[in-house]
């Protein structure tokens, strides 16, 4: 297993939690952003598959050890925060990913900043389809994320009883071990047994506006200058055999025409793209090939 340390950056409202896996001095970076219900250790696994490389994975503000991160949330203040990120450890330009929500953050951030961002990677998100006003945001994400949402309103007796709700996820059927172990158990806060997720509800809700309703998130994909891929994922979020992403509405988006590789990942589902070992070693290969892309343009 890598080494690793967990890092407490500044910003507005209080200290960002920031898991690190080091690299060579001087070598590459990789900012990684995860989910709307997650935290930075969704990204353990891919970790794991990648050498020679750092990797930077916050708890995004309202999560994991980030929970108590005051402020209002939204894609545009993640932008911010990851900028504190990256003075905090001296990175000029980062590879920079995200995952799901975090694809979102991740395109609003490259989009305002791309001098700080060299490639972008986005895993099973970042392409958006705009909800209508008179919707209510809890029901989409109640009947999207599922049990992401159900346990905000509920207590486990111990890590164990969590650990047990999330196997019964069909998504999560085929995933286990200690860095699933890990990623679980930094969202739980409290003592047993009233333990509860580490995801504060007006977080989610907050970036879940954004993401759902506000046109300048929208079209932050669509304006992008630095070199972009998206990975989308064969099956959806309670594994189902359509995706996030249906085959029809990726070959609608127009982004094969505004440069952004696509790329079709056969086999896994929304969060075993990340979570499980096959997916993450796939998303830890693009990673690898961006951080090559950028060495050699470098040279060039």
């Amino acid at each position: 297993m890598r080494e690793f340390e967990d890092v407490g950056v500044e910003v507005p409202g209080g200290r960002l939690a920031v898991r690190r896996w080091p690299g060579p001095a001087g070598g590459p970076v990789v900012l990684a952003l995860h989910g709307i219900a997650s935290n930075g250790l969704a990204w353990a696994q891919v970790a794991e598959a990648l050498d020679g490389v750092e990797i930077l994975a916050p708890d995004l503000r309202g999560r994991g050890l980030s929970r108590e991160v005051a402020g209002a949330c939204s894609m545009a203040r993640h932008a911010d925060d990851m900028l504190a990120v990256l003075d905090r450890f001296g990175v000029e330009r980062a590879v920079l990913a995200g995952h799901s929500m975090g694809g979102y953050a991740a395109c609003v951030a490259a989009r305002r900043d791309p001098g700080r961002y060299c490639e972008l990677v986005l895993v099973d998100g970042g392409l958006g389809f705009p909800v209508p006003a008179g919707v209510d945001i809890d029901a989409v994400l109640h009947a999207v994320v599922g049990p992401a949402m159900r346990k905000l309103e509920m207590e486990f007796a111990d890590r164990a009883a969590y650990h047990a709700f999330w196997a019964e996820h069909p998504a999560f059927s085929t995933l286990g071990g200690p860095l699933l172990a890990a990623y679980l158990d930094r969202d739980l806060t409290g003592e047993a047994p009233h333990l509860r997720s580490a995801c504060r509800a007006d977080a989610i809700r907050e970036d879940a506006a954004d993401e759902l309703r506000n046109p300048d998130v929208f079209a932050a994909i669509h304006e992008i200058t630095v070199p972009t891929r998206l990975l989308w994922a064969e099956r959806g979020l309670s594994d189902e055999p359509t995706g996030l992403y249906a085959p029809e509405a990726i070959a609608a988006s127009g982004l094969v025409a505004e440069g952004i590789a696509l790329h079709f990942v056969p086999g896994v589902n929304h969060y075993s793209v990340l979570l499980g070992e096959p997916g993450a070693r796939l998303v830890a290969e693009h990673l690898t090939d961006a951080v090559r892309r950028t060495a050699a343009a470098a040279r060039s």
